[in-house]
């Protein structure tokens, strides 16, 4: 069955019909239906990811892209249309494919942040200071893919900046290369 929508039972009516399904006595019943879940499972998985290659390609999604304008664009790809043939799953699936790309493009940012060596616990004095240091922090991040993949949601974007600069502000210097851990010191 390459269907992975049809349910056990109606398969298991369809499977009667074949002339094999009595070579399959041997297999108990529950096991004949595990079996069938775990096929399932393997074909879902497979269309899922055949699905979010789709999206992948389309170059017109990004984190703020709709389901609506999105499904304009890939309805008539083959692989639109093998995911499912219910819309609706399609859209669920488009909406957590969105969700999973927006909170790893947030990780990533945040890791760029952390990489960064112009934002320092210093960071936020020099804005105050220099409000043009803020351009000089953008322009050294706007190089990375990690910053315009945020392009969309610029907003948050920049809240997670202020966010990391206080955060760093907080945190103070770093402790000097030669420290060891206090805990060792007798």
């Amino acid at each position: 069955m390459r269907n992975a929508d049809s349910s056990w039972r109606d398969t298991r009516k369809l499977l009667k019909k074949d002339a094999r399904w009595d070579l399959c006595d041997l297999i108990d019943r529950d096991d004949k239906e595990k079996r069938y879940d775990e096929h399932i499972e393997v074909l879902t998985k497979r269309n899922k990811e055949m699905f979010h290659s789709l999206l992948e390609s389309c170059q017109e999604v990004t984190l703020t892209s709709t389901w609506k304008e999105i499904r304009k664009l890939i309805k008539d790809d083959p692989k639109y249309s093998k995911f499912s043939s219910s819309d609706r799953k399609r859209e669920r699936e488009f909406e957590e494919y969105i969700r999973e790309k927006y909170v790893q493009a947030k990780a990533d940012f945040r890791e760029l942040l952390k990489e960064n060596k112009l934002i320092d616990h210093t960071a936020r004095k020099k804005l105050a200071d220099n409000p043009d240091y803020m351009r000089e922090i953008v322009s050294l991040l706007d190089n990375d893919k990690r910053f315009l993949n945020l392009e969309c949601v610029s907003e948050e974007r920049d809240k997670i900046l202020n966010t990391h600069l206080e955060e760093v502000e907080k945190k103070g210097p770093p402790p000097p290369p030669t420290a060891t851990e206090p805990g060792r010191r007798k």
